[in-house]
């Protein structure tokens, strides 16, 4: 399976892209920067610089080998901090007293160096400084040369700043781009949680770009209800138009057969017998299509569904299928741990319980047992049927709950919507259809799980 593309990852490249163009864009400004600002610093150093050394001149002017000492110690302090800071441009100083050359730092150079030109990346910064009263002439020439830029010292100078800005503003990105993916993923949330059911509309998102998402999916649940909605009319219809054909043609065998002769009807017996099974059969699905369509039209609890004694109530529904159970010789035992009062959709838990007890009857073998139980578990109340038939493998139990589904190997006539329809009314009910093994492992057990109520 291809791996999926991270909206995330994709906001914070974003951020990244940004990041960089920007600090890119803010080092080809320092760099344009430093190019046309050396010519202006270099010519404000000579002129800092050979007023310095006017100033440390001045008094000593009556003595010209302390003036050379003065002038050796201060360009070796230079030369020390040029050569801390990796600064490789060149810089001489001279100086003259009464026109007589009193200093040269540099005595390997010519004595005219080219001047800075406009057609030349680097060359030379001149400045002079005199002191008249005491004849002291002081000339600094530094070399302009952008080189620097390039070296060691010159990179870290340009790259510190970005290099340690990015962390810091990428970690802020990092956060918000988290916080902000949040109503989102709230959204999702809210959408997981929902039942298969659920078509109700989400509230609005109060955030201005995420309501075209919530408008889309709303619309989208509108049109699923609708057709839901419409899919569930036709089957109600077609099941109703179904009913009443069925009867006629039941009824219009019953009385050809009476009407036939004696020896017709004999030769005839097992072809009417087909008939009425299957036109039985037909009639039963139905029915239970019905059912099944009168469970979905609601699938949480109704508040105002009324108090019922659920012992009561599975008595009264118990009593509706003895006479299935007599007919198969089949013996149905019930006990109730307390009573208990709780909010019943009648009609869907009548209908989830004649199901569960008629398929218990229907595989059960004759002379049978059938134990129902009522009790509670801690705040809820487990209503299990147990039956001693074949029971159902383990792996096909979620599978049994989907319409028309069938057991493979299985003979019992039937519809295959019986523990849907089950299924469907605990729903209603706000309950849980659980399936296990029967009674000392033999047969099967189903049991509804539903809110305790009161006692």
């Amino acid at each position: 399976m291809p791996r999926k593309s991270s909206l995330f990852r994709r906001l914070m490249l974003g951020f990244s892209v940004v990041i960089l163009s920007v600090a890119v864009l803010g080092l080809a400004y320092v760099f344009v920067e430093a190019k046309l600002t050396q010519r202006a610093r270099t010519f404000s150093e000579n002129k800092s610089y050979t007023a310095n050394i006017l100033l440390h001149l001045t008094d000593i002017s009556h003595d010209p080998a302390r003036m050379r000492t003065v002038l050796e110690s201060l360009e070796t302090v230079h030369q020390r901090l040029y050569r801390e800071l990796d600064y490789h441009s060149h810089v001489r100083v001279r100086v003259w007293q009464h026109g007589r050359l009193l200093y040269n730092s540099q005595p390997a150079l010519p004595d005219r160096l080219p001047a800075v030109a406009t057609d030349k990346e680097y060359g030379w910064v001149r400045w002079v400084e005199e002191a008249p009263a005491s004849g002291i002439v002081v000339e600094r020439q530094h070399e302009v040369d952008d080189e620097w830029m390039l070296t060691k010292w010159g990179v870290n100078f340009l790259l510190s700043s970005p290099i340690f800005s990015l962390p810091l503003l990428l970690v802020p990105a990092w956060l918000i781009v988290g916080i902000g993916l949040r109503p989102l993923h709230s959204i999702a949330d809210a959408i997981a949680l929902r039942s298969d059911a659920d078509l109700t509309p989400l509230p609005d998102s109060k955030y201005r770009e995420l309501s075209p998402l919530v408008d889309a999916i709303n619309q989208l649940m509108s049109r699923l209800s609708h057709r839901i909605e419409r899919e569930h009319e036709f089957l109600t219809d077609a099941a109703h138009e179904l009913k009443t054909p069925l009867a006629a043609i039941q009824i219009n065998a019953h009385v050809l057969l009476s009407r036939c002769s004696q020896e017709i009807a004999e030769r005839a017996a097992k072809p009417a017998d087909g008939l009425r099974a299957g036109v039985a059969r037909a009639t039963h699905t139905v029915h239970q299509l019905l059912a099944l369509e009168r469970t979905q039209t609601e699938s949480g609890p109704d508040d105002e569904c009324p108090l019922t004694d659920v012992a009561e109530f599975v008595r009264e529904r118990l009593a509706v299928a003895a006479p299935l159970a007599v007919q198969h010789d089949i013996e149905i035992e019930f006990t109730a741990d307390e009573n208990a009062r709780v909010p019943l959709h009648l009609e869907s838990m009548a209908a989830a319980v004649d199901n569960l007890v008629s398929n218990a009857v229907k595989y059960s073998p004759q002379g049978g047992r059938i134990v129902v139980r009522l009790s509670r578990q801690g705040d809820r109340l487990r209503l299990s049927i147990a039956d001693q038939g074949p029971g159902i493998d383990p792996l096909l139990r979620q599978k049994v709950f989907e319409r028309f589904y069938r057991v493979p190997g299985q003979r019992q006539l039937g519809s295959g919507l019986g523990l849907a329809i089950a299924e469907r009314g605990a729903a209603r009910n706000g309950g849980v259809i659980v399936l296990a093994d029967g009674d000392d492992g033999r047969g099967l057990t189903a049991a509804i799980e539903f809110a305790g109520g009161t006692s």
